[in-house]
């Protein structure tokens, strides 16, 4: 298959039975591009952290990067646009009639039978993301590396930064502030 085509069609199935955002997507998205050779689980995990600290939704920078990473230019374009119509369109169809679709019985005990599902693949993607940066050569389930002390004291610096901060200023850490603190506590520690 032409690979614009494929990574077209792969995003786009992914856009249209992911929930919950792009975090609940990080599952499907590893299952699908790593089973197909794309990228190995180490570039993969790059790629979220790098989507992740990136402007915008992490599942279209995800899609745009392994576009780009597969087919450049027209790969990027046709994999971010694959991830985002079935929500465009979903939620222009919703827009139109969204005040007699909210009202519906049946609407309402999808979305509650949906919310746990999608706390769930947030919950274990987050559970990944730590024993990914805790061991070096985490693959399928199995830790093949040894433990990381750096990113454990990373995780120890910015925890103990926020406890701090929210004692001193009564609210909790801005975003930004976290991430500059993490950037900040890794170029120390890894220079």
């Amino acid at each position: 298959m032409n690979i614009y085509l494929e990574l077209f069609l792969v995003f786009l199935k992914i856009g249209a039975v992911s929930f919950g955002g792009g975090y609940g997507m990080i599952s499907f998205i590893q299952q699908e591009v790593v089973s197909r050779g794309w990228l190995d689980y180490d570039t993969l995990w790059n790629y979220i952290a790098i989507a992740e600290s990136t402007p915008g939704p992490i599942a279209v920078n995800i899609a745009t990067f392994i576009g780009s990473n597969q087919a450049g230019f027209l790969g990027s374009l046709l994999a971010t646009l694959g991830i985002v119509l079935p929500a465009f369109c979903i939620i222009l169809i919703i827009a139109t009639v969204f005040k007699n679709f909210a009202k519906n019985k049946y609407v309402k005990a999808a979305f509650e039978g949906i919310t746990p599902v999608i706390w769930g693949l947030i919950i274990s993607t987050g559970l990944l993301l730590v024993v990914q940066c805790l061991y070096a050569n985490y693959k399928n389930f199995e830790v093949a590396g040894t433990f990381n002390w750096h990113a454990l004291i990373i995780f120890a610096i910015v925890g103990v930064t926020m406890i701090v901060y929210r004692l001193i200023k009564k609210k909790s850490m801005p975003p930004i502030a976290t991430i500059l603190v993490s950037a900040v506590a890794g170029m120390i520690y890894f220079i």
